[in-house]
């Protein structure tokens, strides 16, 4: 497997490391949040920000600071909590039938989805995402 120089660049802005701190998660979300501001992401971005959330994710889980729901579930509850409308959420994925359908399991959500939602409630987009056992990161 091959690296682009574009990647390697990101990693040399910012290595991608296990977080074991406080600091080293603000510092990680502070890079996920520049490219979460980015109007659309290169594939390299997009990979980049994929390994970035596992990292906090992975950290999240480590504080048990993580809820045992992802996706669309998480959603619910994101939307119950604080008292949020489908029609708050067309921003995001245009429609409210398109609301309706993900939120019924009709749909699934996208990476745009993801990247949007994750800005909109100040979350990582890993949370969006089930866990991953070690070995099967190992795998990958």
């Amino acid at each position: 497997m091959s690296v682009s120089e574009s990647y390697r660049q990101l990693l040399a802005q910012f290595p991608a490391r296990p977080i074991n701190t406080e600091e080293e998660l603000d510092a990680t979300q502070a890079v996920i949040d520049q490219l979460l501001d980015k109007p659309e992401l290169t594939p390299d971005e997009a990979d980049y920000l994929d390994l970035l959330g596992t990292l906090v994710y992975d950290y999240e889980q480590q504080q048990d600071l993580m809820p045992d729901i992802y996706g669309v579930e998480l959603l619910k509850v994101l939307i119950e909590e604080r008292g949020l409308k489908q029609k708050e959420l067309v921003p995001i994925f245009k429609t409210e039938s398109i609301v309706s359908d993900i939120l019924r399991g009709n749909r699934q959500l996208t990476t745009r989805h993801i990247q949007e939602l994750s800005a909109y409630f100040h979350l990582s987009p890993a949370v969006f995402f089930p866990a991953v056992s070690s070995s099967a990161m190992a795998i990958a």
